[in-house]
């Protein structure tokens, strides 16, 4: 089902890539799945490419949407529980559910994190600092990536506050990538 064009179902709101533009892809507009990762899912249209967020896959069709929350699903059910206690191994878990929505890699294995700290906070949580940058700088959509960050970090049970900044230096270059991410990619 997922490897074959689907036609939108009912409007779609969705972020262009790598513009980060949000637009609305029009009913019974012919899309293809390019890959579902992290909560979203990246497909192609004769317009371009774009990101779609899951509270929109019903757009899809059901079943095309039951198969995403399927795969969605088999992804969520394969993390550690993130309920104990505050773990700086919890960050780094969920920042490696984010993804660059035209690489199949996650950010942490593509070499984008350049730093994680935390520090205390009031009632025994914790604040986050992120230090990332993205494959391009002309990339539009490092603010979604960056709020996907934000906000999954936030989503940890003892996670006060998280602050993701996106920088620049040193510059991004494909020598970043983890030999995880490399072996994704097929470049090892």
């Amino acid at each position: 089902m997922l490897d074959e064009t689907i036609y939108l179902e009912r409007d779609c709101p969705a972020t262009l890539i790598p513009a980060g533009d949000v637009i609305t892809l029009a009913k019974e507009s012919p899309v293809s799945v390019n890959q579902a990762l992290g909560g979203s899912v990246t497909v192609t249209t004769p317009q371009g490419m774009f990101r779609i967020e899951r509270q929109h896959w019903s757009a899809l069709g059901q079943e095309a949407a039951d198969a995403l929350e399927a795969e969605f699903q088999a992804q969520e059910s394969a993390k550690p529980n993130l309920d104990g206690p505050f773990s700086e191994d919890q960050v780094w878990y969920v920042l490696k559910s984010c993804y660059d929505p035209e690489i199949p890699v996650n950010i942490v294995d593509l070499g984008l994190i350049y730093s994680l700290e935390t520090r205390p906070a009031e009632g025994g949580k914790h604040e986050v600092d992120v230090r990332m940058t993205l494959t391009a700088q002309g990339c539009g959509m490092g603010p979604t990536i960056a709020a996907d960050a934000k906000e999954r970090i936030e989503a940890l049970p003892g996670v006060d506050f998280a602050n993701v900044q996106i920088v620049w230096d040193p510059p991004w270059n494909p020598r970043m990538i983890s030999d995880e991410g490399k072996k994704k990619l097929g470049l090892v």
